[in-house]
């Protein structure tokens, strides 16, 4: 891995509307660019019909790179099939949930069908063999954004079955796991196992999406161990994960297990897209960084986000560049935008790049230019900075199955929130009352390195991560869970004892009844703790405390009194409870008293000034100050004596100095 900051664009020669590549290759120098990724996306260039080969447009592009200074990442372009592929095998495109796939989209084949596997296997080859030489190439980006598409071709079926019966070993002992009696599913053979798109069990269903979230990491491996033949060692292997889609990058991507499927790679990368103009809050580039951080524990790249990006994104003055900082305090060891210029034609024409559709150096480009001379600047600083925090937030995809199966609604409503909406909610109240977390995923055992916990619905727990997360507050930890954890098992079965299952000591409380909240419902906080506005939405909890102490009840027509928020000493740690769901307003002002008693200091800074750590390998600790704000933002935090970075200019201790609107800066300690 470089040892200095990346900056870059992806790079498309075979979209251009005609040949300037030495041209692009002067502005993309002259912007202090010096990372491109190419290739990912032209497997109908690289090999436009069956077994004929043709990357003499790719080899000029590297040509041109490396005569400008510039490194490339190269994709393998195994993402959108050639027509020619999908004509030869009709049966290549994906049959879903929704019924087969047509040609056209990318991402609209089945991932485990042999004869996409061979071509992609020789493209892969072949464009190893002609480019892993070139002294501009830096590092390989395996696929893009890989899915499982919802393949459930009889194929995919029949490795699920196979998958089925190496795990459980009977059918006797699938049944009984699976509680495959209900409405008369049980089988008597594997051969009996009915095609899954059908299912009304949550288990099973769930069990499948395990299985096509293991096909991902599998075909992931299965492209890196194809290039470890032919990569150099000083190449590395990355992939561009992204996170669920809400129009923007929102949540926990639900189809990929991303802590697994890192294991394919070495740095991880990741595709972070978020609102901008006035909407513009730095949450989504703090969670997508504090999970792709998570992946390697180590810095990550940026492979895809926005210049000017998807209509309404323009960035005002000054936004491009805190975008890019707040990328770097969170832990990026690059940023590289998706992409270099603006489409003249097809689905993404809108989606605009570093240079509008007229190619001209525009304000965009001028303001790349600027970041880009920053960036360089602060390379011998920043490169390798390594992120400790002393929070953690637990994510778990098979928690996120199980509320996808059982959202928060009754039985006739339509669900408008997931799993990604309550983590979001507690992470990004962290984010705005500035406490840094770490993501950390439902398969860790290990939590001695933090103070603070954090478990977001955490349905879906098996009793060994139970165990460990009782211990861990016996023996001096601090958790903060909600409602819906520790309630079914790691098939979704439900447990049949007191809830939360083996953590009802640890909690000091259980419950049995759980409702949706009338409009108008509300907390009542205990005295001292202030509430301005606690709305309870989506789902409530009827708390019995046995040894914990109430910190919330409900205001409700016919459950008030009754506790919501309770806090629990347990051994020689604490342990807190949200039974219900309220506004963000209210978890802030809840969380600036709570977090204390939980081993986590807030400071005195709040949102929009954001304040971000790191420690560079010389030791200084950085401080990244924030401002997501259009106003003037006056900064009076305590802070050490140290450098402004990178023009040196001098602050003594806990000297107060101001940001200009959508400002940024940066501080490395004395």
């Amino acid at each position: 891995m470089s040892e200095k900051l990346l900056y870059g664009a992806a790079y498309y020669a075979e979209y251009m509307p005609q040949d300037r590549l030495e041209q692009d290759m002067d502005l993309l120098s002259g912007a202090g660019f010096d990372l491109i990724r190419v290739a990912e996306s032209a497997w109908s260039t690289w090999e436009p019909r069956d077994g004929q080969f043709d990357f003499s447009l790719l080899l000029r592009v590297l040509d041109a790179a490396h005569a400008h200074g510039i490194s490339v990442i190269v994709g393998t372009p195994t993402y959108a099939i050639p027509p020619w592929l999908a004509k030869k095998y009709p049966d290549i495109l994906s049959d879903t949930h929704a019924g087969p796939c047509r040609y056209g989209p990318r991402q609209n084949f089945d991932l485990t069908h042999p004869g996409y596997r061979f071509h992609a296997e020789r493209i892969i080859r072949k464009l190893a063999q002609a480019v892993c030489a070139h002294p501009a190439v830096i590092g390989w980006q395996l696929d893009n954004e890989t899915k499982p598409y919802d393949t459930c071709s009889p194929r995919a079926q029949a490795l699920f079955r196979d998958w089925l019966r190496e795990r459980f070993g009977t059918v006797e002992a699938l049944n009984e796991e699976m509680g495959l009696a209900y409405w008369s599913n049980s089988i008597a053979d594997w051969d009996e196992l009915p095609d899954v798109r059908g299912t009304i069990n949550a288990s099973l269903g769930a069990e499948y999406q395990a299985f096509q979230r293991r096909l991902v990491t599998e075909f992931l491996l299965w492209q890196r161990s194809i290039l470890d033949e032919y990569k150099r060692p000083d190449q590395f292997v990355t992939h561009n994960f992204d996170y669920e889609w809400r129009g923007y990058s929102f949540g926990l991507q639900p189809e990929v297990d991303q802590f697994a499927a890192a294991q394919a790679v070495d740095i991880a990368g990741c595709d972070i897209y978020h609102p901008s103009e006035s909407g513009l809050t730095g949450a989504e580039i703090a969670f997508g960084g504090a999970m792709a951080y998570a992946l390697k524990k180590a810095p990550y790249l940026v492979l895809e986000t926005q210049a000017q990006g998807n209509l309404g994104w323009l960035p005002y003055p000054g936004q491009l560049r805190l975008q890019a900082l707040a990328h770097i305090a969170c832990g990026a060891q690059g940023v590289e935008y998706w992409h270099w210029h603006s489409i003249h034609n097809a689905v993404e024409s809108y989606w605009k790049g570093v240079l509008s559709h007229d190619m001209a150096p525009g304000e965009t480009y001028r303001e790349a230019a600027r970041i880009g001379r920053e960036l360089a600047a602060l390379s011998p600083h920043l490169a390798g900075m390594r992120k400790k925090n002393r929070a953690a937030v637990m994510v778990s995809t098979r928690s996120q199955t199980g509320l996808r199966w059982f959202p928060t609604c009754g039985p006739s409503q339509q669900p408008d929130k997931n799993y990604s909406d309550y983590l979001r909610w507690l992470c990004d109240s962290l984010y705005r009352l500035n406490v840094e977390y770490d993501v950390i995923s439902d398969g860790e055992r290990d939590f001695s390195g933090y103070d603070l916990v954090v478990l977001p619905c955490l349905y879906s727990a098996p009793e060994d991560l139970l165990r460990t997360i009782d211990s861990y507050v016996q023996k001096g930890g601090h958790i903060l869970a909600t409602f819906r954890t520790a309630f079914a098992d790691e098939h979704l079965k439900i447990y049949h004892d007191a809830q939360p299952h083996m953590l009802t000591e640890c909690l000091g409380l259980t419950y049995d009844r759980f409702t949706k909240p009338e409009p108008g419902t509300r907390l009542t906080p205990r005295i001292g703790i202030s509430l301005a506005d606690a709305a309870v939405t989506d789902w409530m909890e009827l708390l019995r405390p046995t040894s914990a102490t109430s910190l919330c009840n409900y205001a409700h027509p016919a459950w008030s009194g009754v506790p919501a928020v309770t806090l629990n000493d347990y051994g020689a740690g604490r342990a807190a409870y949200l039974g219900c769901c309220f506004s963000p307003a209210g978890l802030d002002a809840l969380l600036e008293d709570l977090l204390p008693q939980l081993g986590v200091e807030v400071g005195p800074a709040r949102f929009p000034l954001i304040v971000k750590r790191g420690t560079a390998p010389d030791g200084r600790e950085i401080i990244f100050w924030l401002n997501f704000s259009g106003s003037v933002l006056p900064v009076s935090v305590p802070h050490p004596a140290g450098t402004f970075l990178p023009e040196g200019g001098a602050i003594a201790a806990d000297e107060p100095f101001t940001l200009p609107p959508w400002g940024a800066a940066v501080l490395a300690e004395a």
